[in-house]
């Protein structure tokens, strides 16, 4: 007696024939594309844009115009912790704990044509409880979209893109 005949398989190891596997997930049609901002423009429009103090950190948001080369249905975050937070290893915490913090929450809070931008503040963001942090973030962008915020700072005179400081 012989052995049942193996179908033959070609070198991905399907059979003659079969289709690959398909995905049975819906299209991503609901799902939120979401940007890192890495240039120094968008933060200094972000910056001069509506801003709201959380506890944990700061908020600076914009809605961004038609004009720019941004695809519409992107929501970009961007992240800052400057030295006042103290050396490289507490910003960076802080930076990792943000980052979280947004990953977790811009999906559902976020809406596509923004950008917002998160700034550590010194003693809090790197200790605060992250419950708290993500609580502070819900309340944060309800209240930007809200139209309770902060007045928009405006653009000073002669800082057209050139760096602050030295």
């Amino acid at each position: 007696m012989t052995p049942p005949e193996a179908p033959a398989t070609d070198l991905t190891g399907r059979s003659a024939g079969s289709a690959p596997a398909v995905s049975v997930c819906p299209p991503s049609a609901g799902i939120l594309r979401i940007a890192v901002m890495q240039q120094r423009a968008d933060f200094l429009r972000a910056a001069s844009a509506q801003r709201l103090a959380a506890p944990g950190f700061l908020l600076q948001a914009r809605k961004r115009s038609d004009g720019e080369p941004v695809a519409a249905d992107i929501v970009r975050v961007g992240f800052t912790c400057s030295k006042k937070l103290g050396n490289a290893v507490a910003r960076n915490r802080a930076k990792r704990r943000l980052r979280e913090v947004a990953r977790l929450g811009l999906p559902s809070l976020g809406l596509p044509g923004w950008d917002y931008v998160l700034v550590g503040r010194p003693e809090v963001t790197a200790s605060r409880t992250f419950a708290d942090l993500q609580a502070d973030f819900a309340r944060a962008i309800a209240d930007i979209h809200a139209g309770r915020t902060m007045k928009p700072r405006p653009p000073q005179p002669g800082q057209k893109g050139r760096r602050r400081g030295k």
